[in-house]
């Protein structure tokens, strides 16, 4: 399972320069690596000093977006921003990333947010990376962006979010295992898994966990990922999970 303390341990050596040979260049080249646009991505949320160290090195990472699954497309602005990581969001921009409705909440500027709304209306109820409203975007900018909350506030939909509705202990212990697809058991997996609140995950073998926020009926909802369905179905006396976007994506069935 990939941690991110293991993640980040290992990150240096994609640093290395590459050599321009053909033996030697990745398939996804020209791109950026992608384990290096998740790196950027996760230090851009607490770790300063390394996304500085990296930003610096290769200015165009500023700007990389990373996919945490069925489409929660985060960017290391997008990062530093529901964090409140005011220092490594001026940075970022001052390094060329594009500032958002969500930077300009957290950082305090009263003047941007309103005239985002007043360009896009209905743009407040947008929700941002991982599901996280422009509120609470606001609200991770502490004193500094006090002004910013108590209009929100104010906002129709700019704290609007999926309830959330609760799974029994014997519920949560019905839904969690593995679930297998496909030809090798191996990779061709979700693992569900649930936190001491009975809250559900679900990640591919080697990936992070994305939570599960439930509608009801064991329909579920990705962090991040609003169009997104997961439903788990008890179908001739085994569990299935499906993944509809909208249309069926995946079908597995819990092994014994």
């Amino acid at each position: 399972m990939v941690t991110r303390r293991s993640f980040l341990s290992a990150s240096s050596l994609l640093l290395a320069p590459v050599i321009a040979r053909a033996d030697v260049i990745r398939g996804d080249f020209p791109a950026h690596e992608p384990e290096l646009v998740q790196e950027v991505v996760v230090v851009a949320h607490v770790q300063t000093a390394r996304l500085k160290e990296l930003v610096s090195r290769r200015p165009a990472l500023a700007k990389v977006s990373f996919d945490w699954g069925f489409g929660d497309w985060e960017t290391p602005i997008d990062a530093a921003s529901h964090i409140g990581n005011r220092e490594a969001a001026e940075f970022l921009i001052a390094n060329g990333a594009r500032a958002t409705i969500f930077s300009a909440a957290m950082l305090g500027q009263l003047d941007a947010v309103k005239a985002f709304i007043t360009a896009s209306p209905g743009i407040e109820r947008t929700p941002g990376p991982h599901s996280i409203t422009l509120l609470r975007h606001a609200m991770a900018g502490g004193p500094k962006a006090q002004a910013v909350v108590e209009y929100l506030k104010t906002v129709e939909g700019a704290d609007e979010r999926l309830a959330d509705k609760p799974l029994t202990a014997e519920e949560a212990k019905r839904l969690i295992g593995a679930y297998v697809y496909g030809t090798v058991a191996i990779y061709n997996r979700f693992e569900v898994a649930a936190n001491d609140k009975n809250q559900i995950s679900i990640a591919r073998p080697g990936h992070f966990a994305r939570g599960l926020t439930h509608l009801g009926g064991y329909e579920f909802v990705p962090v991040g990922s609003e169009h997104v369905r997961v439903r788990f179905a008890e179908v001739a006396g085994a569990m299935t999970l499906t993944v509809h976007d909208p249309d069926v994506l995946v079908t597995a069935k819990k092994s014994a």
